[in-house]
């Protein structure tokens, strides 16, 4: 019997398990027995994927973002309206074939927009390149999915569930420190899934280890613990062609409203974007002068002055002296500070070197 036959016989089982609380413990043993061997499958296909089997697609930018989609929802059109770059359009499906990369300009920071090949059902078990597709998702910052109705955001939601990719969800707090000996030591807010979790480690092999929980959490969460395989990412979600619907159908919509045949809301959806990124504006001075404000640094949302050193020249880490900031991050202005201080968006910096 093959891996993919294993994996297919206890799906089977978990859909025929009624779910509650007695099942919970034998369905979350039955999950990460599904994990390891998907572990243990990709392992093997790993050593002989070729190269044409995947999207390369280079980083650029000061953020990554993915348009996700099903095919013919309009995300070449959205693409194509908002970057630099032209993508395949046409009314059928599959026009996109390949990862298409484009610049999109939000405030002053550049934005590497991918335009990904629609996902269709099954994905997961690598239905159309599915997994190739994911898995350039599983790269970037952001998540924007591109709807047309209600019913596909489950499907797509699951689809990259599937792949390790947990939207809008928070890493759930679980350290698992591997001892010696001494069996397996549980500390958790909830009592009464230490069984789950010892089935779950003991099928990934681990007897003796100390376990910290400090969130609620379930099956999955604790295979993700062990296997740090799952990534968590915000995404949006964005329906497009509501020039289509009527003003009441419009309301009811959960997320940004676009048409991207029309050009409707995109300033909103770039807002969004903004937003959600959490990007910083950092604007640097040379002393006595004036700060820049024409050109800013752009760094992450936990971004640090070690960050905007990185970001500036790669000799200014060693040669850091102290800087200055002025802005919101700082109690007084201006304030000394060191590599560790978290910057704020649009603070300004004097840094010195040796």
């Amino acid at each position: 019997m093959s891996i993919q036959d294993k994996i297919t016989e206890i799906e089977e089982e978990i859909a025929r398990t009624q779910k509650n609380k007695a099942t919970e413990r034998h369905i979350g043993h039955l999950k990460a027995r599904i994990s390891r061997l998907k572990l243990s499958m990709d392992e093997k296909k790993g050593k002989t994927v070729a190269p044409r089997d995947t999207f390369d697609v280079i980083r650029s930018g000061d953020a990554r973002v993915a348009l996700i989609g099903f095919p013919s929802v309009g995300k070449s059109t959205l693409f194509s309206k908002i970057t630099n770059t032209q993508s395949k359009i046409a009314e059928h499906e599959f026009t996109t074939v390949d990862v298409i990369a484009g610049q999109l300009r939000i405030e002053e920071s550049i934005i590497q927009l991918l335009d990904l090949p629609g996902i269709i059902t099954g994905a997961a078990s690598n239905k159309g390149r599915g997994k190739q597709v994911i898995s350039v998702a599983r790269t970037c910052n952001l998540i924007v999915m591109i709807l047309t109705k209600e019913e596909e955001k489950e499907l797509l939601v699951n689809e990259l569930n599937e792949m390790g990719i947990r939207i809008n969800r928070t890493k759930p707090r679980i350290s698992i420190n591997q001892t010696t000996a001494g069996g397996i030591n549980i500390n958790s807010l909830e009592k009464n899934n230490e069984e789950m979790i010892k089935f779950i480690l003991k099928e990934f092999k681990i007897n003796n280890c100390l376990v910290t929980i400090q969130d609620r959490i379930t099956d999955e969460d604790m295979i993700d613990a062990i296997t740090k395989r799952a990534v968590y990412m915000d995404c949006i979600f964005v329906y497009n062609k509501v020039d289509n619907l009527s003003l009441e159908e419009i309301k009811r919509i959960d997320g940004v409203s676009i048409s991207s045949e029309k050009g409707w809301n995109f300033d909103t959806l770039k807002d969004v974007i903004w937003r959600t990124l959490s990007l910083k504006r950092i604007y640097t001075k040379k002393k006595g002068e004036f700060p820049d404000l024409d050109t800013p640094v752009i760094i992450r949302k936990d971004g640090k002055i070690s960050d905007l050193c990185k970001k500036i020249h790669k000799d200014f880490i060693k040669k850091f002296k102290s800087c200055l900031v002025w802005g919101r991050s700082v109690k007084h202005l201006p304030q000394r500070v060191g590599l560790g201080h978290v910057l704020s968006d649009e603070d300004v910096v004097q840094i010195y070197i040796n």
